[in-house]
């Protein structure tokens, strides 16, 4: 590609609007373009690094056995009543009416449009297992688009459905396969990448992962073991117990706290560790007032509450709730004293605690000195329902945990077979017997990878693409401010043997002064530049510098081909 005929634009300045290094990196280098809130146009520079991932997801996808497909992203209310998803997504569902007045959605997944192709296509376990995908855009209305691309509206995904006769297969055929498959993809694509459990969600079913990016911007904590392979999203790390109670040592008193309503001055008043207080979260569930109780130090993990019967969708208490049930208002509540009807959902390690501060129920006071059994009434319930912190005993066994940050790329479930019995989707068995096949989705976000990549691989001169991702591999760069001919037939010659060689290559023959002709291609994060000079000519060697270094080399023709070609 000769860069005089191809549209790159690049912007000098950071754009306002932009928050995190993707999205300014992305916009100065005029990779996307915006047309409305979280919609973006993608450049021809932007869409040569689409469609690079693209290739890997498909090259991948293909050998695992999956078979493409393509499906509509406009898809009818009735099939998304079958699975009673229509009321259930909610407001990122966006629905809209035809001129008749028939209702459709933009699709942000195809569960529901691939189990209705399968009930129509496949009818006996001889045809199983099978993986549709399709490489296509889908649209979610994020109520609050940000970070460029990295949560857009429209987004270009990756999505497979796999159908199985048994749990067994699935497993084995379906998630075990892609989830290997998914590994090959981000190490080709030269991402450094974790793989974590993690919950099933709005989508469901028995078994998920998530394969995030890691950076420092990401949305999502991590927690791993540091001695073992144990790793899985924050929202799903268990806390493991942490032993048995220890005897009660203090009385319980009263202590003033004319201001104190949090755990952190309640503890810095009374020059004790955050540890040695507790927190008092008020929900309402479905059966009632519920009061969870988790260390000072700690937080309460939504999902993991979420999970506890009764729970399913709670919601935090209003202040005339606490005042209702409690007497008091919020930051001095605690589970001691007269009340209303209430449950006591404390964390494990609250249970194991003695000599604990809470909050008394009485403006300006909390109780030091609390013991379970002496003080207050043991928890009606005892769970984890905190996240883990770094430092906590992995769940394994082997090893503390560590935590990190990570942007989730891709996305494997279990969904057994919520969508087929919901539609009615059935195959014959070997038996001849009717069954509902055992499905799997596979999720990969491809348009998220191109910002995630970014997330993890920038300087201060702009992106550092990895190999498998960048718009081109090498560029070669003309220096031949007197338009000598010479040099110009050297840089194309060497711009034709790269290409020849089957290095995807660029020639930079726009006439750019070489200080900005060199900043546009840090700021694009080519991996390889090549400059060919008067100087160079004279003394036979090129200009070599990789986007990673700091310095650059003098090279022969020989040493370069090698250098580049080997790659």
């Amino acid at each position: 590609m000769r860069l005089s005929q191809f549209h790159l634009r690049t912007e000098k300045e950071t754009p306002a609007e932009a928050e995190i290094a993707s999205h300014k990196l992305m916009l100065k280098a005029g990779m996307v373009r915006k047309l409305a809130a979280g919609l973006y146009t993608w450049s021809p520079l932007g869409l040569r690094v689409l469609r690079k991932v693209e290739a890997v997801v498909r090259e991948e996808m293909d050998s695992a056995g999956a078979i493409e497909m393509a499906m509509p992203s406009v898809q009818p209310r009735e099939l998304w009543e079958e699975t009673g998803r229509w009321q259930k997504f909610g407001p990122q569902l966006l629905k809209i009416r035809d001129r008749k007045e028939q209702e459709y959605c933009f699709t942000p997944t195809a569960e529901e449009a691939v189990t209705d192709f399968f009930r129509h296509e496949c009818a006996s376990y001889r045809q199983l297992p099978v993986n549709f995908y399709q490489v296509t855009t889908k649209f979610r209305d994020e109520i609050r688009p940000r970070f460029g691309v990295m949560r857009a509206r429209e987004f270009v995904m990756k999505d497979a459905y796999s159908f199985h006769v048994s749990d067994e297969d699935l497993i084995e055929r379906g998630y075990n396969v892609m989830y290997a498959a998914y590994e090959r993809i981000f190490t080709r694509l030269g991402l450094a990448y974790r793989a974590v459990a993690a919950d099933t969600g709005a989508i469901g079913g028995s078994a998920s992962h998530e394969f995030h990016v890691l950076a420092e911007s990401g949305e999502d904590a991590l927690a791993f073991s540091e001695g073992s392979g144990y790793a899985a999203n924050v929202e799903l790390a268990e806390a493991v117990s942490p032993g048995e109670r220890p005897a009660p040592s203090e009385t319980l008193r009263t202590v003033d706290t004319p201001v104190q309503k949090t755990c952190e001055d309640v503890a810095a008043l009374l020059g004790i560790p955050l540890a040695r207080t507790v927190k008092s979260v008020a929900a309402m569930g479905a059966d009632g007032f519920v009061l969870a109780l988790v260390r000072g130090d700690h937080v309460v993990n939504e999902i993991k509450l979420s999970k506890l019967p009764g729970m399913a969708e709670y919601r935090l208490a209003t202040e005339a709730e606490i005042v209702d049930h409690l007497g008091c208002e919020p930051g001095f509540l605690g589970p001691r004293g007269p009340r209303k009807a209430i449950r006591v959902v404390a964390d494990r390690s609250v249970a194991a605690m003695a000599d604990f501060v809470i909050g008394a129920n009485a403006p300006g006071a909390h109780l030091a000195g609390v013991n379970w059994g002496r003080d207050l009434p043991e928890p009606d319930v005892v769970a984890d329902i905190r996240n883990v912190v770094a430092g906590d005993p992995s769940p394994d066994g082997q090893g503390v945990l560590g935590l990190a940050r990570g942007i989730e790329v891709g996305h494997v479930f279990a969904l057994g077979r919520r969508y087929s019995e919901a539609m009615g989707c059935t195959v014959l068995d070997e038996h001849g017997k009717a069954v509902h096949p055992a499905m799997g989705c596979y999720g990969i976000g491809v348009s998220r990878i191109v910002a995630a990549a970014i997330e993890q691989n920038h300087d201060a001169a702009g992106i550092r693409w990895p190999e498998a991702m960048a718009p081109w591999r090498a560029v070669v760069c003309v220096i031949n401010p007197k338009g000598n001919a010479e040099v110009a037939a050297a840089a194309d010659a060497l711009y034709r043997e790269l290409t020849s060689a089957g290095v995807d290559t660029a020639l930079d023959d726009r006439g750019l002064r070489p200080g900005s002709m060199f900043a546009d291609i840090e700021l694009i994060g080519i991996p390889h530049r090549v400059v060919v000079s008067e100087r160079g000519l004279a003394a036979g060697t090129f200009e070599y510098r990789a986007r990673t270094a700091t310095e650059s080399e003098q090279l022969d023709r020989a040493t370069l081909l090698a250098r580049l070609s080997g790659g």
